[in-house]
């Protein structure tokens, strides 16, 4: 009992036993609180990346290497990051068909889910751009105005002035963005696909790309007329112009022949 009493009134007595209850309470807190939302998140993408690399495997894999690491029929994806997948699945442009001068949009062959899995599979190969929330390329509050003068600065060269496409050379074109979803022409400025060059952030803002997007919705969308009445195609004033030209001087030409041939008659006669 004596020496009982000793090791209780030890100056580190009091230490040790805080240190055993915090064990404990450790203990039970871990064995009986729930999951942490952090590590049920990791598990979800790990579960991702996991599905993802099964799919890309069997889709993907014989052009773009076992690895991403690229081959002589397809680039490398290592730092193109999860939003050119989502945009390049997304629009059925990959898998590719058949190689050619540029790959067109068809029917995605794989659902959302499976393209999350694909473009979390390939953000795990090396950070790059990420697929972008919806409050980063919904039209709404954007600044039209300011989107149509930074669509004609930087991308009505190629798609004309209201994203009805035009012809590259080479058998190249750049394609009508007439009902394109607003996400994957922000998720297009983003990774640049194919022919087209990359508006990074340091380029255009991300407020910039939303202008954008809005300005392409604000003149292709669904309730959109054209106010001058025939749009010609969007095309611009160069083809405007030559309209005008040619079937207006063509009219008055035709109107002054007749005028001519009517006056000569009458002093005929």
């Amino acid at each position: 009992m004596k020496k009982l009493s000793a090791r209780r009134r030890h100056p580190l007595a009091a230490l040790v036993v805080l240190l055993f209850a915090l064990a404990v309470t450790g203990g039970l807190y871990a064995a009986f609180a729930p999951a942490d939302k952090a590590q049920a998140d990791d598990t979800a993408q790990s579960l991702a990346i996991k599905e993802g690399k099964k799919l890309y495997a069997v889709g993907c894999a014989s052009c773009h290497g076992t690895g991403g690491q690229g081959s002589s029929d397809g680039p490398s994806l290592v730092g193109v990051g999860a939003a050119a997948v989502d945009f390049q699945v997304g629009t059925g442009r990959m898998p590719a068909q058949q190689p050619g001068a540029q790959v067109p949009r068809k029917t995605p062959i794989y659902n959302q889910a499976q393209i999350d899995q694909l473009a979390a599979y390939v953000a795990s190969l090396g950070a790059g751009p990420a697929v972008p929330g919806k409050d980063q390329y919904s039209p709404d509050g954007a600044d039209v105005g300011k989107g149509g003068e930074l669509f004609r600065t930087n991308c009505a060269q190629c798609h004309n002035f209201t994203g009805k496409g035009g012809a590259l050379t080479d058998g190249k074109f750049a394609p009508t963005l007439e009902g394109v979803d607003p996400k994957h022409i922000y998720e297009a400025m983003q990774t640049g696909p194919q022919n087209m060059p990359s508006f990074g952030d340091g380029t255009l803002s991300s407020e910039n790309k939303k202008d954008i997007v809005a300005y392409l919705d604000a003149v292709n969308g669904d309730d959109t007329a054209s106010p001058g009445g025939l749009d010609l195609g969007g095309l611009g004033p160069v083809s405007e112009g030559l309209f005008g030209y040619i079937f207006g001087l063509g009219a008055l030409v035709a109107v002054a022949i007749w005028v001519a041939a009517r006056t000569t008659k009458a002093k005929k006669s």
